[in-house]
């Protein structure tokens, strides 16, 4: 793990420890909420993308690879303008090169698809502070107006699993294992299905009741691994993972649809990917809120 990954793992460690510290000292009661979400999701690899050479963000979405996530939390508020939240998402990404019509990408032809099952936490902050009351709507009865809705802004650490995979004859067959850019034969170790990644996004909250609300949250993860879609780097020699790995890692390593003005473009040592933008995914899901809380004989504070 790189420096400055491991101050900002410190750092969020120490923002939270100070959270849970400023709340007892606030004497705040806590609240518990578990959520349960479901929405869509996106990828920002090397693979597929926009018609044109890769960019960065959301210049190169490609609306074809929205693929469906789901997940639960629970999230643990600490005052009433900041929290804390674990969630556990299963979700699926996927790209094709034959979805661009930018010549290089399309030729080169790789389809891949991947599972992700992320764990991590995250910390809050509320622009506005909630509403706790009971909501009642009498009409004709004048009074304060209450504010049933609230947003936030997060980030926070996750860890990740991915396993990407490749089509070869009608079958999803697992690309880690295949070391398709090399990996095993070029002195490199075969990357870690296991990475951390960075999220960042905003969410929004409706009160239904005192217990119950549904909101909607939207978050990019900026991962630090180059491989959920299995290319990085450069062509390895077809012919030496031919030998070495079989048929399918052949394939698999280099499905390009040969085009004859482009023949060079996948010779060992040219470009496959680039590995000095990390891959990307985000996810917009729809949340239902559930709340709970301990029992005080103290009026709530927020």
């Amino acid at each position: 793990m790189n420096t400055p990954m491991r101050k900002l793992i410190l750092f969020t460690l120490l923002s939270l420890i100070m959270l849970d510290v400023y709340s007892q000292r606030r004497r705040v009661r806590y609240k518990y909420e578990i959520i349960y979400s479901l929405g869509m999701t996106n990828f920002l690899g090397e693979v597929g993308g926009a018609n044109r050479v890769g960019t960065n963000f959301a210049r190169d979405l490609e609306w074809r690879a929205i693929r469906p996530v789901a997940g639960i939390g629970l999230r643990y508020k600490t005052s009433p303008y900041y929290g804390f939240k674990v969630t556990l998402n299963v979700a699926q990404v996927t790209g094709r090169d034959s979805w661009t019509e930018e010549m290089f990408r399309n030729n080169r032809n790789i389809t891949f698809r991947s599972s992700i099952i992320e764990l991590g936490g995250h910390i809050e902050g509320y622009f506005t502070k909630e509403n706790t009351a009971s909501i009642y709507r009498i009409r004709n009865v004048k009074g304060r107006k209450k504010k049933n809705i609230q947003a936030y802004g997060f980030t926070g650490i996750h860890g990740f699993y991915f396993n990407p995979k490749g089509k070869y004859q009608n079958s999803w067959v697992a690309l880690q294992p295949l070391g398709t850019e090399g990996q095993g034969l070029n002195g490199t170790k075969k990357y870690s299905r296991f990475a951390l990644a960075i999220p960042v996004g905003l969410g929004m909250k409706y009160k239904i009741d005192r217990r119950w609300s549904w909101g909607v949250e939207f978050g990019l993860r900026k991962t630090f691994t180059d491989y959920i879609d299995d290319v990085s780097t450069v062509y390895y020699d077809n012919a030496a993972i031919l030998a070495a790995k079989g048929a399918p890692a052949a394939y698999l390593a280099d499905p390009n649809k040969g085009v004859p003005e482009l023949w060079s473009s996948t010779l060992a040592g040219e470009q496959r990917g680039d590995p000095k933008n990390k891959d990307s995914y985000m996810f917009l899901t729809f949340n239902v809120n559930y709340k709970f809380m301990y029992k005080r004989k103290t009026r709530s504070k927020f």
